[in-house]
C-alpha cells in the first residue's frame, strides 16, 4: 500500500497528482482501500458542512446541438419535454419550494445553445427577483454565453455559473460535435472574469475508459474548479448512448475516490443518475468523498428524495 499511502500524502499537501498515478489508483488499488484513502483526504482538506442545491429545467428541449447523451437535442428523437423559458411566477414558486426543503442554493438551468437576448433579459429579471425574495444562493447553467451577460447576471445577483466539461478533453469529440471543450472552458473563464465562481463537472459512464475520467479528473484540478458535480449517464431511449451499459456501483464509487484524490479541497457533488444506486453505494461514495449534492429532480430525469438523502448525509458525519 506504499503508493497509495505516497499519493494520499500527496493529495493532503495539495500536490497534483501525475496522470499515471491516478491511473494506478483506478485501476490497481483494491476498492475498499482507496476509499479509506479518499475519505482520510477528504476529512484534511474539504468541508465538512455539506452543500445542497436544486435546479429548474426553465427551458425544455430543442437544443441545436447534438450531445449524444442528452434527451433535449432536436437531433435525437425522444419523449422529453418542450416548453419556452417558464414565467416569473414558477421560478419563483419552485425555488421557495426547495428553501423550504433546506436546499442551500438554486439553478436556473436552460436548454440550447445559449438564450435568446429576450430569454437572458427574462432570466436577468428572475436572478433579481429570487435573490430579493429568498435567501438561496443563485447559480445559472445558460450554455455557452458571453462576459457581458455574465457580468449583467452577476450585478443581478448570481454568484455561480455551471459549465459542465462533460468528459475528457481526449474523447469529447466523439460525443459531440456542434461545440468543443474549448468553448466550455472560454465560457469558464469568462464566468470567473466576470466575478463569479464556476461549477463544472461531468457524466462518467458514456463509454470512457478508466484512463479517461483520470484525465476529465485532472482537467478539473488543472482548472482549479471548486464545485464538481459528478453525473452517472442514465441511456436515455431515442439518444445514441440509449444501450451503453451502467456502470457498476464499485466502478461509481472508485471514481469518486479517485476524483477526491485529484481534487482535495473540492466540493464534489453528486448530480444526475444516483437515484438507480444502493443506499449501501451511497453511504460508500459519501465516505470517499461526496459532500454536496444537487437534489430533487434533475433535467430530464427522476431525482431523489431530499429527506432520504439528508439522512444519509447526516449518518455519513457531514453537517447541513
Amino acid at each position: 500500500m506504499s503508493l497509495l499511502t505516497d499519493i494520499s500524502q500527496k493529495a493532503i499537501q495539495n500536490e497534483p497528482l501525475t496522470q499515471d498515478e491516478a491511473l494506478r489508483l483506478a485501476t490497481e488499488t483494491p476498492t475498499e482501500a482507496l476509499i479509506d484513502a479518499a475519505h482520510d483526504v477528504t476529512r484534511a482538506c474539504a468541508s465538512l458542512r455539506f452543500d445542497t442545491c436544486s435546479i429548474i429545467n426553465a427551458r425544455s428541449g430543442r437544443c441545436s446541438e447534438n450531445c449524444k447523451w442528452c434527451a433535449q437535442s432536436i437531433h435525437h428523437h425522444t419523449h422529453a419535454e418542450v416548453y419556452p423559458l417558464v414565467s416569473d411566477e414558477e421560478c419563483l414558486r419552485q425555488a421557495r419550494l426547495h428553501e423550504a426543503q433546506g436546499v442551500r442554493r438554486y439553478s436556473i438551468v436552460t436548454s440550447g445553445r445559449r438564450p435568446s437576448v429576450a430569454d437572458m433579459q427574462a432570466i436577468i429579471r428572475q436572478v433579481r427577483l429570487l435573490r430579493r425574495h429568498t435567501r438561496l444562493s443563485l447559480c445559472a447553467s445558460l450554455g455557452l454565453i458571453g462576459e457581458a451577460d455574465l457580468r449583467a447576471l452577476k450585478e443581478a445577483g448570481l454568484e455561480r455559473y455551471h459549465c459542465n466539461l462533460e468528459t475528457a478533453p481526449s474523447y469529447f469529440n466523439q460525443l459531440c460535435s456542434t461545440h468543443t471543450q474549448a468553448d466550455k472552458i472560454t465560457t469558464l473563464e469568462a464566468a470567473r472574469r466576470a466575478g463569479l465562481t464556476v461549477c463544472s463537472g461531468g457524466i462518467i459512464g458514456m463509454g470512457e475508459s478508466a484512463a479517461q475520467r483520470v484525465e476529465l479528473a485532472l482537467t478539473l484540478r488543472r482548472l482549479n474548479v471548486s464545485s464538481i458535480p459528478i453525473n452517472l449517464l442514465q441511456p436515455i431511449a431515442g439518444t445514441p448512448l440509449e444501450h451503453q451499459p451502467l456502470l457498476t456501483e464499485d466502478e461509481v464509487v472508485c471514481t469518486v475516490a479517485v476524483f477526491r484524490l485529484c481534487n482535495p479541497s473540492a466540493q464534489l457533488r453528486f448530480a444526475g443518475g444516483r437515484a438507480r444506486l444502493s443506499a449501501a453505494c451511497i453511504s460508500r461514495a459519501l465516505r470517499a468523498g461526496i459532500n454536496a449534492a444537487i437534489m430533487g429532480h434533475m433535467l430530464t430525469t427522476p431525482g431523489t428524495d431530499p429527506v432520504t438523502d439528508q439522512q444519509l448525509i447526516c449518518h455519513a458525519g457531514y453537517q447541513l
